[in-house]
């Protein structure tokens, strides 16, 4: 059997079953369309109270000579920069690796059948539909189990259940910086990750026999040339102990938690290498501003979604005859843009009013116009007919 196989099916609809499942899509159109109203709105304002507490903190931050305690700045938001040390010893017991480290990753991965799915549908004279859809078979490296009883040809594509290994972190319980004992939400912040090379004498004995060292990995199987599915690869890495970090975070005492502003957001951050305070802001801000736009997007996506859902009964029906269902499903595809684009803009802008009034004018103007400009637009398509 080979590493890739295929299969091909053929499936027809016919116009009234496409056409009944067009209208009951409108009302899961409109849920979709109505959802994205309060995931615009709620970003907005998320995203000025992120903004907001990130200003007052750089205006309240400390900035410490060292990592040293000073009961003076209990409660108080400090910055500081050195070296993240631990004296701890990560063990995996499972592969017998030991390590002074911050963090040891174990990565496993198996070998097994993917599927992978592509489908050309093409319209028919009458309204209904041919969909080619192809299944492809291949065996490749994943690190998760890929359930292979959800494939449509099950037969000869088989994968194991579970994975004889998991994959696995293990992190360091006391970590510190200067006089300073970092909470794990601020370890996990701390990144470098390198390769752990592996040499044979550290196979456990139980996988003696079917182990050997590939590379920098673990292969747990017959021949790494030739992996057959079920065949393991086990990688590591670690984040070893030192580590130049910056920290920004209330102090209490010998340790450090979130900083509550008054906007009700709180601080907490780590950056690696020496950081400047100011800087460690501008990056947060930076951050704030990248994960507003994105939700933006995906507002705009699910009310873009949500209309075309709603008027995809008209495509449908003009499908009758395909030339017309595909210029109706365009037309709609640009009033969905269009009133899409223009909506998010109108929410944004009355969401940013009281902080960014300039900004909120700005986005009224933009997103009236697009309405505008699509009403006139449209008027002059009606008045061409008529002056021929």
């Amino acid at each position: 059997m080979g590493d890739r196989e295929g299969y091909t099916e053929v499936t027809s609809q016919s116009w009234f079953s496409r056409l009944g499942e067009s209208i009951k899509s409108v009302g899961l159109g409109i849920i979709i369309f109505i959802a994205a109203f309060p995931v615009l709105w709620k970003n907005e304002g998320c995203a000025v109270k992120i903004a907001r507490g990130l200003t007052e903190g750089a205006g309240a931050v400390i900035s410490l000579p060292e990592p040293k305690v000073n009961s003076a700045n209990n409660g108080k938001l400090v910055h500081f920069s050195g070296d993240a040390t631990t004296s701890d010893i990560l063990a995996d017991p499972t592969m017998g690796i030991s390590e002074n480290a911050i963090r040891l990753v174990r990565s496993v991965q198996m070998y097994q059948w993917k599927e992978t799915t592509s489908s050309k549908t093409e319209k028919k004279l009458g309204g209904g539909t041919e969909t080619r859809r192809e299944y492809r078979y291949e065996k490749g490296w994943s690190d998760s189990v890929i359930n292979s009883n959800n494939f449509k040809v099950q037969a000869g594509h088989t994968n194991p259940a579970t994975m004889e290994i998991q994959s696995a972190t293990f992190k360091a319980q006391n970590v510190t910086v200067g006089e300073f004992t970092l909470p794990e939400g601020l370890v996990n912040q701390i990144s470098n990750e390198e390769s752990l090379p592996v040499t044979q004498d550290k196979i456990p004995a139980q996988y003696m026999g079917r182990a050997q060292i590939s590379g920098n990995e673990v292969y747990i199987g017959n021949n790494p040339s030739n992996p057959q599915i079920g065949d393991l690869k086990v990688s590591f890495k670690i984040v070893r102990s030192p580590q130049k970090v910056s920290i920004v975070a209330q102090q209490q005492g010998n340790t450090l938690t979130q900083y509550m502003t008054k906007a009700k957001t709180t601080i907490m951050m780590l950056s690696m290498g020496v950081v400047p305070a100011d800087q460690m802001f501008q990056q947060a801000q930076e951050s704030n501003v990248t994960r507003t736009w994105l939700v933006r997007l995906l507002g705009f996506i699910l009310m873009f979604i949500g209309l075309s859902m709603i008027f995809k009964p008209i495509a449908t029906f003009g499908d009758v005859v395909p030339i017309v269902g595909s210029i109706l499903n365009f037309g709609i595809g640009v009033f969905s843009f269009i009133v899409a684009l223009a909506l998010s803009l109108v929410v944004i802008a009355i969401a940013w009013i009281s902080a960014r009034p300039i900004l909120a004018i700005a986005l009224l103007v933009v997103g009236v116009g697009a309405f505008v400009a699509f009403k006139v637009l449209g008027k002059k398509k009606q008045a061409q007919p008529a002056a021929q």
